[in-house]
């Protein structure tokens, strides 16, 4: 039990962002720490790097960027709500996830077509083109 708290204390990086589910598997985890997708106090981070208790990362995924506290340090993957147990999301962090979502949301039904164009419409619009569907 000793050595196996020993090893919890010398985690690396990449595998507890696999262990908390951020990422699918540990080389997601790692290409993405590579390409700088994760800061520690605004710096990028190494895979090798072995995080802390208190420690704050920003992980970008896709869309979202989400600011955790460290709060326990594991290097086995297990269900969601032990990994949630993992970290804590700063108020912050979702505030700004959940406006940026609902401007995503609001943005994408801003546009709207009333489908697909009619026959007539289609040639009024090669003819505006100046190319007919004859030819």
């Amino acid at each position: 039990m000793a050595q196996k708290q020993e090893e919890d204390d010398k985690v690396r990086l990449d595998k507890w962002l696999w262990a908390a589910r951020f990422y699918k598997t540990r080389a997601l985890a790692k290409a993405a720490i590579e390409s700088g997708k994760v800061h520690c106090r605004g710096e990028r981070c190494k895979p090798g790097k072995e995080p802390r208790l208190g420690d704050e990362f920003q992980i970008r995924q896709g869309f979202e960027e989400r600011t955790v506290v460290v709060q326990a340090l594991s290097i086995v993957r297990r269900g969601a709500p032990e990994a949630q147990a993992l970290y804590t999301e700063t108020e912050v962090s979702i505030a700004k996830r959940e406006a940026a979502a609902a401007m995503r949301k609001a943005g994408s039904l801003g546009m709207s077509t009333d489908g697909k164009p009619s026959k007539k419409q289609r040639r009024d619009l090669f003819k505006f083109r100046g190319s007919s569907n004859d030819e």
